[in-house]
């Protein structure tokens, strides 16, 4: 794996929103249960908060630990992607709001070609370094040191589309998947030089094998608790749905089933397919998209929904593994359950 410096990256800059849109907005988010599933999940009082905004598109947030040398705490608190403003920001409890973590986030260079150019989603590894899809760069990154580790950016040769959402088994196993929303006419693009959408698995030692090609626009992907099953989003209007695979013992994946289909819930007044997904501890699974966060229950039954107002594309965990963080349109959010996420 090759480590590459960043010349042009920005770490703890001023306390300066440096987002898209400046005004503020005003927000009022609702929980609408639909299953009494939900109460072991959400208490009654449960409220959906704004923490930051500002931004053009918001993505990929991650609960981040940043320590000195002396291995004193510098940072706790969540990074995410704004995707079109190729930028990372974080923010952690007490600050009044976001600041610039890395940019560009994604591609260095003034290339055509590509509709979103930044990070995307970001996830921790098992020792607690930020992996990072980057659109721009066509590829997945490990963060450590004030560099960028290549963890992969082809496939026989090939360039990637543009790697957009990531998790990691308890092994070390790391799956993305390579949807060509980065490029510019997408899957038509003139760039592409893979002509599929893969979800794909790097081994410990490097090897990048491909699991399946059999999704247009593969986006959110997670592991259960258990690890037995890989669950991936398909943000097609086509397919709209959260596809679940069994996951084999050599690492390859069982046929494609429905674990929740979206259809009857798809609606304009609430914009967004099911998008970047996560697991909690007892496997009931949550989902950006839909106009809010829905959360599905571990037999595939929709029992609530967070609406945001807004297009909303991913969550994750935080704090004590039982806030959950969301990145909603030019919003950061965040709600306190009574659960815990996979892993925590």
């Amino acid at each position: 794996m090759k480590k590459l410096a960043l010349s042009a990256l920005v770490v703890v800059g001023s306390l300066v929103a440096l987002g898209f849109d400046r005004e503020p907005h005003a927000f009022s988010g609702r929980i609408e249960k639909l299953d009494p599933l939900l109460d072991s999940i959400l208490a009654p009082d449960a409220k959906l908060e704004k923490l930051a905004e500002g931004f053009r598109w918001t993505e990929g947030p991650s609960w981040y630990v940043e320590k000195d040398a002396a291995g004193k705490i510098k940072f706790q608190g969540i990074v995410f992607s704004d995707v079109l403003a190729n930028t990372s920001y974080r923010w952690q409890e007490g600050w009044p709001r976001a600041e610039v973590f890395l940019r560009p986030s994604g591609l260095n260079q003034n290339v055509p070609g590509f509709r979103e150019r930044g990070s995307n989603g970001m996830t921790r590894d098992n020792q607690g370094k930020l992996l990072i899809c980057q659109h721009g760069e066509r590829r997945v990154v490990r963060f450590e040191e004030g560099a960028f580790t290549v963890v992969a950016d082809r496939f026989e040769g090939k360039r990637f589309n543009s790697p957009n959402d990531v998790c990691v088994a308890k092994n070390g196993d790391i799956y993305f998947t390579d949807p060509p929303y980065g490029l510019e006419g997408m899957k038509d693009s003139k760039a592409r030089e893979l002509d599929f959408s893969g979800v794909y698995r790097v081994a410990p030692e490097g090897k990048i094998t491909v699991l399946t090609k059999e999704y247009t626009y593969p986006n959110g992907v997670c592991l259960s608790p258990d690890e037995k099953t890989l669950y991936v989003a398909s943000t097609d209007a086509a397919l709209p749905v959260i596809a679940a695979h069994d996951v084999k013992a050599d690492g390859t994946l069982g046929p494609r089933r429905v674990f929740f289909d979206a259809t009857p819930y798809v609606d304009p007044k609430y914009p967004g397919l099911c998008d970047g997904i996560k697991a909690d501890k007892d496997g009931t699974i949550y989902s950006g998209g839909l106009g809010g966060v829905v959360v599905i229950s571990p037999a595939g039954k929709l029992i609530g929904r967070m609406y945001t107002g807004e297009q909303t594309s991913n969550i994750n965990w935080g704090d004590d593994g039982s806030t959950l963080y969301i990145t909603a349109d030019y919003f950061l959010l965040r709600i306190k359950t009574k659960t815990k996420g996979a892993g925590w």
